[in-house]
């Protein structure tokens, strides 16, 4: 383990800061990405999770790695989904002593300077924070009307049979303590998809643990394709009563 950091300083504390971001066909993207988050906490590492893109983002994320110890590479030999890449990615957390730990998308739609305001929900004893867009002053940019009711419809959906207040129960812009993660326990997550953000927010609020939202500007990705499908959403929805 790399242990050429600054901790984050927080009322006192010193927490070590993580951002797990899941990669598939990325390329045009990670650097931006990367620059992005350290432009904003220059302390914190990235953990690249790449499964084998054929692109050569893994490629890229190595020479990232080589470059500036804040940043590590998970290779995977196959595309496995999502939420097994942030599962991974969670439990590599764990093991190397991280406070905080963050899930961003690495096609630009998550922007970094909303992490300060993740990071004050932290200090106000929040477990896990979410970055909604369907909260006072979040919002998404990009999306036409069809896509928009897609999502605002399905965390709609998933709030009513699961029974909780979350507002954007589908966000993948979110961030956990350390204690959080192990109170949601990483290895026993059994979705993969866009359920997985439904399960691990779930999981947080059957535990006990403050989920606290905060607005977010969502901007669709500038490159590459969306990973998104009618038939991950459809897989998303089934879950919900599995989970209830």
């Amino acid at each position: 383990m790399r242990e050429s950091y600054r901790p984050i300083a927080e009322k006192g504390a010193l927490r070590r800061v993580l951002i797990v971001t899941p990669t598939y066909d990325e390329r045009e993207n990670l650097e931006w990405f990367v620059s992005g988050v350290f432009g904003v906490l220059p302390h914190a590492h990235v953990l690249v999770v790449d499964d084998a893109s054929p692109d050569g983002t893994g490629q890229l994320a190595d020479d990232l790695a080589a470059a500036d110890a804040r940043v590590s590479v998970l290779h995977r030999p196959s595309k496995q989904g999502l939420g097994t890449a942030y599962a991974e990615g969670f439990r590599w957390a764990l093991d190397h002593q991280y406070d905080l730990v963050f899930e961003m998308d690495a096609d630009l739609s998550h922007d970094p300077a909303h992490l300060p305001a993740f990071l004050e929900a932290f200090s106000r004893g929040a477990d896990v924070v979410v970055g909604s867009r369907n909260v006072e002053g979040g919002r998404v940019v990009g999306w036409g009307l069809g896509r928009t009711l897609l999502s605002k419809g399905g965390s709609l959906y998933a709030r009513l049979v699961l029974g909780v207040g979350v507002r954007d129960l589908t966000t993948g812009f979110k961030g956990y303590t350390r204690q959080a993660l192990q109170a949601i326990d990483p290895a026993t997550l059994e979705s993969n998809g866009y359920s997985f953000q439904i399960e691990t927010t779930y999981r947080a609020l059957r535990a006990g643990l403050s989920v606290v939202e905060v607005p977010i500007t969502f901007v669709d990705r500038r490159a590459g394709e969306s990973k998104m499908s009618r038939a991950i959403f459809a897989e998303a929805m089934r879950v919900v009563w599995r989970l209830r």
